[in-house]
């Protein structure tokens, strides 16, 4: 969407020209299209930006996506709650407060000093608009949903049955997102001044900032249009959030072949391949891979590509075809660990009362075996990860560092000029923040380290392998917009190093992965008020306090949802129709028991069942280097470049807990919207596509939260054939002869 020709631009006064410059030259402009294109080369610092308004709606949202995100995170199909719905849904209530709000000077006396503000300075400007957006941001920890390390909590208290004290949590939780903030302040100056570190996803939003702030003469505006879409999305999801919660999971291949254990392995969207299954469920359609809406199709077509091939070609043929890893004997998809006798591994059984591994009862009980679908995931896991060094070090490689030697010896560009005139962030504040959090974390690794297993030493290894892959990780994303995701690592390290501790494995990864990537967010963030004119050190304040608040909510939404809900998590003790199976949950718990509490060595080992996973290291590494040296040889074949493999092999990364249907229902909805609405009704979703997505998301959150303080709270659930799941029972059960699993036909 260039929504540069239908904005007029906002002209910046003369004497507020940096430097003397009287009219901005074309060598000023930025060295990038995309942006030239996208962003606008004056600004207006008269606009207000310290408002009641932009506080009030600031703190509202933030504190509203906090607790929509988190509430979700527990749910069968954990709907993430997005910026763009709070970018879409505060511009009327900002329009309604400059109309309403009085417009009183009220003046406050203090020492020597004598201050005055109103409550409506005047029009609600886009400036307010993009600082109440990045308080949001923070409400949906950056683009994540929720704190990362609210898992942390989960796991401890739901599947090991532990205690940790609300303050560790609170301590866990705060630190590892602060952490990143100071880790962005640091590299602050390397990659978002510079015009050559573009961010290319900041565009977008750009782009919408304009688009909402022009004229809208239309019959049918925009916010009668978000109004009419959140209505309907909020009156629908009562059918399948509870009167006929089927629809969630529609796998036809199930109903025909009700007593095939293989059909229904084949059709079950929700356990199975998902072949023919569908959702008429906005939540399904969203869970996991955010709203298809906001995907350009480029990559939707890329995830398609990935996803067909690995689901519906490699895991068959390793299943039926090969029965890798003896795959018969267990389900073909499923996040649970089990035993050689296809049975639920009982991991409480060989946890000690120590916290760590109790070898004796571990051997006793037998090796861990995993799922077709969970153990390619980890393969391919390690595959993305190779892939997408190299990818990005041959066909980006000279590119980057050409941005990166042009950011030092290039002059700066218009937008960091107009930038000169507000007050910068001083260094010391980001070093004040970074030690203080930094003391805090030892704190909680020293006093509280029976609640945490990590060692002080690993709080230090963790934040020294942040420090060392933001910088290039941040260049990365910000010149090709791929961010490599390096938690596997983090979890290998830890696991071999450290082995037997299963929660200080996840605290190392989420000190040293998480907050990597939230310095990554933060820096985002960053240049999109770079390119609004934002000052910094309004920035600064935003993001910090919407930090504190959202991480703050996240914790206190958990602790209430862990203590109210019978069996969270617990899938097999819950009711048949109960949403509470914690899908995310599940993994990193299993995720926790691989590389923590048994450790790589004993799964990856060079004896282990799976050693044979760790070539998937060398494929993905040498995968790209055999594409490049094919377009090196074929310069005409404009197809080469186009094979993506980090997309292509990390494109089932979030299966599990991501399951096929999500993948179906995503891939077709994205290209009905993204392909063929885009192509023949253009201006329809230049003015619509991004309000219909957030309106969507609006309404099936406040629906969900309304029928749980209606009739969740009392478990008062309907029982029909309707509210019964997808009736594919049988997906879950073993193709193995001689393997005996409760409610599955012997083979």
């Amino acid at each position: 969407m260039n929504a540069a020709t239908t904005t007029p631009d906002v002209t910046i006064p003369v004497e507020h020209i940096p430097d003397g410059a009287d009219v901005i030259d074309e060598d000023e402009h930025s060295p990038v299209e995309e942006v030239r294109l996208t962003v606008t080369n004056t600004d207006d610092p008269t606009l207000p930006v310290w408002t009641f308004r932009m506080w009030f709606l600031g703190i509202l949202s933030c504190a509203l996506l906090s607790f929509l995100n988190q509430f979700f995170s527990y749910r069968t199909e954990p709907l993430i709650v997005t910026q763009i719905t709070v970018q879409v849904a505060t511009l009327p209530i900002g329009y309604f407060m400059a109309k309403t709000l009085p417009k009183t000077q009220f003046r406050l006396s203090g020492f020597r000093t004598t201050t005055s503000f109103t409550l409506n300075p005047g029009p609600f400007n886009i400036k307010e608009h993009v600082l109440i957006t990045i308080f949001a941001n923070a409400g949906s920890a950056f683009g994540n949903g929720a704190a990362f390390a609210v898992s942390v909590v989960n796991i401890i208290k739901v599947f090991y049955r532990r205690k940790i004290s609300f303050l560790a949590s609170w301590l866990l939780i705060i630190t590892s997102q602060v952490l990143g903030y100071g880790w962005a302040g640091l590299l602050r100056k390397y990659v978002v001044e510079p015009a050559h570190m573009w961010w290319p996803s900041t565009l977008v939003q750009v782009s919408l900032f304009r688009a909402l702030h022009e004229k809208d003469e239309q019959r049918m505006s925009r916010a009668k249009f978000f109004v009419i879409a959140l209505i309907c999305s909020f009156s629908w999801y009562a059918v399948p959030g509870y009167i006929f919660s089927s629809l969630t999971s529609i796998s036809w291949i199930c109903w025909i072949f009700s007593k095939s254990v293989t059909a229904q392995q084949i059709g079950s969207g929700m356990r199975g391949l998902g072949l023919g299954a569908f959702t008429l469920d906005w939540s399904a359609v969203a869970s996991f891979l955010f709203s298809p809406l906001i995907c350009p199709f480029f990559a939707i077509a890329n995830v398609f590509v990935g996803y067909a091939l690995i689901t519906y070609i490699v895991i068959p043929i390793g299943y039926w075809g090969l029965d890798l890893y003896d795959a018969n004997k267990f389900p073909i998809y499923s996040s649970h660990l089990f035993t050689a006798e296809g049975q639920v591994y009982n991991i409480s059984a060989i946890v000690n009362d120590k916290f760590e591994l109790d070898l004796a009862r571990y051997q006793e009980q037998g090796k861990i075996h995993l799922s077709m679908l969970f153990a390619l995931s980890y393969g391919f896991g390690f595959a993305t990860i190779a892939s997408t060094l190299t990818h990005v070090a041959f066909f980006y490689g000279s590119e980057i560092y050409e941005r990166y030697h042009a950011s030092y010896k290039g002059k700066e560009d218009i937008h960091t000029r107009l930038m000169r005139i507000y007050k910068d962030i001083p260094g010391w504040w980001f070093y004040m923040l970074l030690a203080v959090s930094f003391a805090v974390s030892l704190v909680l690794c020293i006093f509280l380290n029976d609640q945490v297993q990590m060692p002080w030493w690993g709080l230090l290894f963790a934040g020294a392998m942040a420090l060392i892959f933001t910088l290039p990780i941040s260049i990365i994303t910000a010149t090709t917009n791929q961010t490599p995701g390096l938690n596997i690592i983090t979890e290998y390290v830890m696991g071999v190093i450290l082995p037997g501790r299963p929660i200080a494995n996840v605290c190392f990864k989420t000190y040293g992965y998480m907050s990597m990537a939230q310095a990554v967010s933060f820096l985002n963030d960053f240049k999109l008020g770079h390119y609004m004119k934002i000052p910094p050190r309004s920035m600064f304040l935003v993001q910090f306090v919407g930090t504190i608040l959202a991480g703050t909510i996240n914790l206190t939404v958990a602790w209430w949802l862990l203590h109210s809900i019978e069996n969270i998590c617990q899938d097999q003790l819950l009711p048949l129709n109960s949403p509470w199976t914690c899908p995310g949950d599940r993994v990193f718990f299993d995720a926790s028991v691989i590389w923590g509490l048994v450790g790589p060595i004993r799964i990856f080992g060079r004896h282990a069942n799976y050693a044979s996973m760790n070539w998937f290291f060398l494929g993905g590494a040498t995968g790209p280097i055999i594409v490049w040296l094919m377009h090196k040889a074929f310069p005409k074949q404009s197809w080469i470049p186009l094979i993506h493999l980090p997309v292509l092999l990390g494109a089932t990364g979030m299966m599990p807990p991501a399951t096929p249907l999500n993948y179906n229902s995503w891939i077709i909805v994205g290209t009905i919207f993204n392909f063929f609405v885009f192509r023949y009704r253009k201006r329809w979703w230049q003015r619509y596509n991004y309000i219909l997505s957030a309106a969507l998301d609006a309404g099936v959150a406040f629906m969900a939260v309304l029928l749980y303080f209606s009739v969740g709270v009392g478990d008062k659930y309907l029982t029909w054939w309707g509210t019964e799941g997808e009736h594919c029972e049988l997906a879950t059960c073993p193709t193995a002869k001689d393997i005996v699993v409760d409610g599955c036909p012997l083979n």
